[in-house]
């Protein structure tokens, strides 16, 4: 509010809107243009003690709301926690929620909220469990490498049952990220779920070496909450193993014969944009819509594989490209994958990035 009000609001000194004596300029010994009896007068006095102290608590409380600077405080951001904490969402606004219904087409169960402050720092799927649920696979060792290798698993409750109710969130009720220690091999699939609670994909583990597998999904706890979870464990493909360096920081790479450049520069302890720009020929192509949004990025950190899913802006921009929001987790260097899709099929493309 400014320090002055509009001149047109300005009115003379002891009228109000109606042109007559405001309230409180009046003799305060008369009633209706009588004397006040000792019992009215009585009254009048409890009636203004009470004022008063209502106006002491209001300003008490503005005060209280006001910095050294005059400015209202903001209400701290909650602080992102455990295996939940690992969306990052656009800066001034909550963290991300998720709209439509367990078993919808789109969203995931209304209430659902992901993420906190992303500038606390947390990652997800460096745990097998969480105090809700647990990741458990029926097989971690594969014998020799393969394009097409089955891999199921189940995602128990606290109690160690199944668990079979899941919200859809971005089309899918889970979303299933493979990638092998050294970050190649970086895969987005999609398991079935069978009523018994169990999950089957196929995977491409075409060399030796450890992968790991994260699962990131949003399911009921025993209480009736929907929670939204990404849990990680590692796997072995027999052979001899001979890690692949991590290429180098390059703000353009080529994708499916598309050149994808990314621009923004992440930072610690504040969320930065992140913007992906797609170009074919020289000219910038539009993605369209995968998995209801203009695309999709996962950022993983080297050395123990710490898993950040960054949500994108609900449009494109003017330029049509896709904006995302990331804060850094810690100084350190990470692969970014960007899934996007033109013209039906899904291509990705993979960054690296240096926080220094």
């Amino acid at each position: 509010m400014p320090d002055t009000m509009p001149d047109a609001d300005l009115e003379p000194a002891g009228t109000d809107r109606a042109g007559t004596a405001p309230v409180g300029t009046a003799d305060a010994g008369a009633v209706e243009g009588r004397p006040a009896t000792p019992d009215e007068r009585a009254s009048m006095r409890l009636l203004g003690v009470v004022g008063g102290l209502v106006l002491a608590v209001l300003a008490g409380f503005g005060l209280g709301r006001i910095t050294s600077g005059g400015v209202a405080e903001p209400a701290p951001l909650p602080a992102a926690t455990g295996a939940n904490a690992v969306h990052t969402d656009a800066p001034g606004v909550a963290p991300h929620t998720h709209g439509g219904t367990s078993g919808g087409t789109s969203g995931t169960a209304t209430g659902v909220t992901v993420g906190g402050n992303p500038a606390a720092g947390d990652v997800g799927g460096l745990m097998v469990g969480s105090a809700d649920f647990r990741l458990v696979p029926a097989e971690t060792g594969f014998p020799a490498p393969a394009e097409r290798a089955p891999f199921r698993f189940v995602i128990q409750a606290a109690d160690g049952t199944p668990v079979t109710d899941f919200a859809v969130v971005h089309d899918k009720r889970l979303h299933l990220i493979v990638v092998r220690r050294d970050l190649s091999g970086y895969q987005h699939l999609h398991p079935e779920l069978a009523p018994d609670g169990t999950w089957s994909t196929e995977l491409a583990l075409p060399t030796a070496g450890a992968w790991r597998a994260f699962a990131d999904f949003t399911a009921t706890t025993a209480t009736g909450a929907q929670v939204a979870t990404t849990l990680g464990v590692d796997l072995s493909v027999g052979g001899d193993y001979a890690a692949s360096p991590l290429p180098a920081p390059a703000p353009k790479v080529t994708a499916g014969g598309f050149e994808a450049e990314m621009a923004g520069t992440p930072a610690l302890g504040s969320v930065q944009p992140m913007i992906f720009t797609l170009r074919r020929d020289g000219a910038t192509v539009r993605p369209e819509r995968y998995l209801g949004a203009y695309g999709h990025l996962v950022v993983l950190r080297e050395g123990d594989l710490g898993y950040v899913h960054v949500h994108p802006e609900e449009q494109l921009t003017v330029d049509g490209a896709v904006k995302f929001w990331l804060a850094a987790p810690s100084k350190g260097r990470y692969r970014a994958f960007f899934d996007f899709q033109v013209d039906g099929v899904v291509h990705t493309a993979a960054f690296t990035i240096t926080i220094g």
